[in-house]
């Protein structure tokens, strides 16, 4: 049965204007019922993501996997996780010291990677930080750095930023493993709230269930999630989180430094914490294996959320059926067309990103305020969107068409405000300027998709970008998968750049579920993201007739 005739929410293809109607409606219903009930504002968002129908669909490859996160069928966040990227921040070592440098307050430790990690003597926890013995730092007393590591001492210590070019990860000894609802701190003691809970009643309560359940020991940070929680959701979520640590715990005695203790980034950690809450309607993985690892992982923090887990067993590429690759190929795309006509430019920078709003071909039916107003209000809502799916991040400037009614203005700028309290990063939106500008600050969650999916032109120097040689080796697998069986057995010619010919050579797992017999040749006319698939029989094209 295919993805589309199951799902329960229909696809957004109403007018722009009648979608702004509905979300102001919404709003409005949202706003007098946290009014009537007394409840804050912060917990306008949760109710937010409840009326919608919110999706989760997860497509595996061995060179790629990635998940996508819909909102009533619209594409709203992708994250890709690639064989070749190694993210490390997050993850716990078993560290061996290699050099202790007194002079700059810090040490040098092998963590099993190309380059050892730097640790800063301000980032040392000593009571947490050995394997074997203890040591107590008077933190009213200076002391050398010298005076706690040596050379060949074995510690414990987590990933506080990646590596970068030529220097090596940023490490610390301050240890945390984070849970859906709480962040767990061993040899801590304190409980600390998100800001953004600001009920006091909502505070009390939490520090109260937290303070009978937790170890003395321990320490915890609440999430933001946590808001209306139930007693035995914490219960659930700290043994889990507390049973992570003592495996934790049990591996630093018997692995030989250097070792991972603990991956953060692996991707069903990712999931089962941080996107899969009670508000998603439905997650749907293509890998089997996955959705075993991601079921076995929710029977410690959510069981009940197992009942929403489907496993993808058709044919077509599960990206296709929900109509995803489409929309990923228009990430790339600096300009993005509105409903009505319009349409918004966006461009990055190193230093920040600006978004232009145009009227396009839309000439509207009333008056040029209303055309104007209209055209805004469509580009508030698709701007809110591209700034979670390509994850834009710094400092943004978005150039709106100029409005003379200050009510106009008002109404735009509401749009854009609750357009982005969906998004899961921090951030900030600032009212219009006095040019007619908005900015808005927002902090990154993950590695840009502009980066994950390009690198440098050769042929431009970086002023533009191609989709990286391992990007085009999947999207040809992915081509001959959906071609399966209208080319079956069927020899074929792949004509690819040189580049892309060469990492297929070194990798070829890529093409090995592949059945047809395929000869891969290089086409100087083509550039590095460009392939063409023929048929050796006649020589005919195939490529256009099976692409998305």
């Amino acid at each position: 049965m295919s993805p589309t005739s199951y799902q329960t929410a229909p696809p957004r293809n109403a007018s722009s204007i009648k979608f702004c109607t509905e979300f102001t409606v919404k709003e409005k219903i949202l706003r007098k019922y946290l009014t009537e009930t007394g409840l804050k504002s912060c917990y306008f968002k949760r109710f937010n993501e409840i009326l919608m129908f919110n999706e989760i669909i997860v497509n595996v490859h061995p060179y790629e996997k990635r998940i996508a996160i819909l909102e009533d069928n619209r594409l709203v966040e992708l994250f890709a996780e690639k064989k070749e990227q190694n993210i490390l921040t997050g993850n716990i070592y078993k560290g061996l010291v290699r050099n202790v440098l007194p002079g700059m307050s810090a040490a040098f430790v092998d963590l099993g990677l190309a380059r050892t990690a730097f640790l800063h003597y301000r980032d040392i926890e000593p009571e947490l930080l050995f394997t074997h013995h203890k040591v107590h730092r008077n933190r009213n007393q200076p002391q050398n750095i010298a005076d706690i590591l040596h050379p060949g001492d074995e510690i414990i210590v987590q990933v506080k930023k990646d590596p970068l070019g030529k220097k090596g990860a940023r490490i610390t000894g301050r240890i945390s493993i984070p849970g859906k609802f709480l962040v767990f701190i061993p040899g801590n003691h304190k409980i600390a709230l998100s800001r953004k809970i600001t009920s006091s009643n909502e505070k009390t309560r939490i520090k109260t269930v937290l303070g009978k359940i937790k170890d003395a020991d321990v320490g915890l940070i609440v999430r933001t999630d946590t808001v209306g929680i139930s007693e035995e959701d914490f219960i659930q979520e700290y043994n889990g989180l507390k049973k992570t640590w003592n495996l934790i715990s049990k591996q630093v005695k018997h692995a030989k430094a250097p070792y991972c203790l603990f991956d953060e980034n692996d991707l069903s950690y990712t999931l089962t914490r941080d996107l899969f809450g009670s508000y998603v309607d439905r997650v749907v993985i293509d890998d089997k294996k996955l959705r075993n690892l991601v079921v076995s992982r929710l029977k410690e923090v959510n069981p009940d959320l197992i009942k929403r887990l489907e496993l993808y067993a058709e044919d077509s590429p599960i990206f296709d059926a929900y109509g995803i690759e489409k929309e990923i190929e228009n990430i790339f795309r600096s300009r993005i067309d509105l409903p009505s006509g319009g349409n918004i430019s966006i461009h990055q920078t190193e230093a920040l990103v600006t978004v232009d709003v145009n009227t396009g071909s839309f000439i509207g039916e009333r008056s040029y305020d209303e055309t104007v107003k209209q055209t805004n209000l469509e580009a508030a809502l698709e701007i809110a969107r591209q700034i979670r799916l390509r994850d834009l991040s710094g400092i943004m400037v978005v150039d709106f068409i100029d409005m003379s009614i200050e009510e106009d203005k008002e109404e735009v700028f509401n749009a854009l405000k609750n357009s982005l309290k969906r998004d899961r990063a921090t951030n900030k939106i600032y009212p219009f300027t006095q040019l007619g500008l908005i900015e808005i600050s927002r902090k990154r969650t993950r590695p840009s998709l502009l980066l994950t999916y390009s690198e440098q032109c050769p042929h431009c120097g970086g002023t533009g970008r191609l989709l990286s040689r391992d990007s085009v080796a999947v999207k040809i697998s992915r081509w001959f998968k959906r071609a399966k069986y209208l080319i079956k057995n069927q020899p074929v010619r792949l004509a690819v750049h040189r580049n892309v010919k060469n990492f297929l050579a070194e990798n070829p797992g890529v093409l090995k579920d592949i059945e047809n017999k395929i000869e891969i040749v290089v086409d100087k006319d083509l550039e590095m993201d460009e392939f063409r698939v023929y048929q050796q029989k006649d020589n005919r094209e195939l490529t256009r007739e099976y692409s998305t």
